[in-house]
């Protein structure tokens, strides 16, 4: 017997699950198909190390998650989800043994980089200021499905013309000539860079500004919190929402190929021969993904679109279990969420420099992650977990470098933080293909679901008004590598539904 259902959603990441939910929502008969033995996609949680060490597998902080309009909709509260703040949202360290901080307070924050360059905190608050005191508008418009009109009409009501305008303008400013125009601290030009090279924009690059300034909005905004027990405590308290509305999650079930007929959807085919039909299917999947399960049957202009998408950088990701907490020499990076290890700005230019010309920089940047810190529930008693994220340069052979980057990294760490190899009691590495082979949507590694290169920034997957539609009547896509992006905030999932529910009200086939 062939199964039926109302919906059907490929991947069971933030985005396939905010999909589901808002079509169950909907009175949607609604099955999830993910391909891994469990749930959450790039969101989950186990004991990569040792026994009783919980690490966040892919995503551990969540900013967005915690700023996500999609997400404050949800009783996720009921269902579990607890978020735990950290003292400090960031901490950059600094050769000197002093650190810059990002709080969540912005008068906070300020003041320290007063005492790092007078003025430098006085202009970081005018700075900020507007964009805080339009918060909500502001959200709706980045966190926002595409196109973004609502919050973009409240934002020019809020802000005003000028001030709107110095807004947009930072889409197009490189983060180098934004320092510039804010701070006389290379010292602080470094602590927004950090932020920066969370995207894969040089900073140099006409995008990367604002790549920083929206991390920094959102730690003033919400801080950078993280699910108390880890990422996959987000994952279960959405599932749990969805079952709670008759919605199905089935793991260990790869959707082989989607189901077209006369040029619109009637279900998928799982591994094993399985069909199961419904009239709307929405893939939580890249581009690639979106081409691996139905090329045959898709447009030759619109595959070629996806042909070209172009993915970011790769990643290298190492974990820890831990004898102690990290020592770092400054203070502010001990009570820190997160921690950006790179040194002066001048250091950090050159690290991206070698990058990008292919070479394996000799001090990378690493973006480090300690949970346990305000989580201790993370590792057993007076013990610690805690990762770092580097990037390596493309086609980097693992099999004779991949053990000296790892060791390029510790060294880095153990620069700031003298003592820290003595700590570790075990580690976890995944490369670029190890990260792709555990989740197929982090293609050769890029944890940014594609490249945010100017023309990708807004345009996701391809320029079009309803990024989230597809050729094939009742087939839609809505995942990282739709507007607004990366992050676990499930807008795309959601922007992709809401898509649907309208299109099936005006034409129901």
């Amino acid at each position: 017997m062939i199964e039926q259902y109302d919906a059907l959603v490929i991947g069971s990441g933030p985005n396939g699950l905010a999909a589901a939910i808002t079509l169950a929502e909907h009175g949607q008969r609604v099955l999830v198909l993910e391909a891994r033995p469990s749930a959450g996609g790039a969101v989950a949680t186990e004991e990569l190390t040792l026994p009783g060490f919980y690490h966040d597998t892919f995503s551990a902080v969540h900013p967005a998650a915690a700023a996500s309009p999609v997400f404050a909709r949800m009783p996720l509260a009921q269902h579990g989800l607890r978020w735990v703040q950290p003292p400090i949202a960031l901490a950059h360290p600094l050769p000197d043994g002093r650190a810059v901080a990002l709080y969540r307070n912005v008068q906070t924050t300020a003041a320290q980089l007063d005492t790092l360059h007078a003025g430098d905190g006085e202009r970081w608050l005018a700075f900020m200021q507007p964009m805080l005191a339009h918060y909500p508008a502001l959200r709706d418009t980045i966190l926002g499905g595409f196109p973004p009109v609502a919050g973009g009409v409240r934002v020019l009501a809020g802000m005003g013309l000028t001030q709107t305008f110095e807004f947009a303008r930072l889409v197009l400013l490189p983060a180098t000539a934004l320092a510039g125009e804010l701070f006389r601290s290379s010292d602080v030009a470094a602590w927004l860079y950090g932020s920066a090279l969370h995207s894969d924009v040089p900073l140099d690059g006409s995008g990367s500004a604002i790549a920083a300034v929206y991390l920094k909005l959102l730690g003033h905004a919400v801080g950078w919190p993280s699910p108390a027990g880890g990422a996959g405590s987000l994952t279960q308290a959405l599932v749990s929402y969805l079952r709670s509305l008759g919605g199905v999650v089935r793991v260990n079930s790869p959707v082989e190929r989607i189901l077209i007929q006369r040029g619109r959807v009637i279900g998928v085919l799982v591994a094993g021969g399985t069909a199961v039909r419904a009239r709307l299917v929405l893939g939580d999947v890249t581009p690639r993904g979106l081409l691996q399960l139905a090329e045959a049957d898709l447009p030759a202009e619109y595959a070629a679109k996806l042909r070209r998408y172009r993915y970011g950088w790769p990643s290298l990701k190492v974990d820890w279990a831990l004898s102690a907490p990290i020592p770092w020499a400054a203070p502010e990076a001990r009570q820190a969420g997160t921690v950006h290890v790179g040194g002066s700005a001048p250091e950090i230019l050159h690290s991206e420099a070698q990058l990008r010309a292919g070479i394996m920089p000799s001090a990378p940047f690493v973006l480090v992650g300690q949970q346990s810190l305000a989580d201790p529930t993370r590792a057993p008693a007076g013990k610690h977990t805690a990762w770092g994220y580097t990037h390596p340069p493309h086609g980097l052979d693992w099999s004779h470098a991949g053990t000296a980057y790892v060791e390029q990294l510790e060294a880095q760490i153990e620069r700031f933080a003298p003592g820290f190899r003595a700590t570790i009691l075990a580690r976890h590495v995944m490369s670029p293909a190890d990260l792709q082979q555990r989740n197929r949507n982090l293609v050769q590694g890029d944890v940014g679901g594609g490249s945010y290169a100017l023309d990708q920034l807004v345009f996701r997957p391809l320029p079009t008004i309803f990024p989230y539609h597809t050729p094939i009547r009742g087939l839609y896509i809505g995942s990282a590598a739709t507007f607004p992006g990366a992050a676990v905030h499930g807008v795309g999932g959601a922007a992709a539904a809401r898509l649907a529910l309208l299109e099936q009200r005006v034409r129901w086939w």
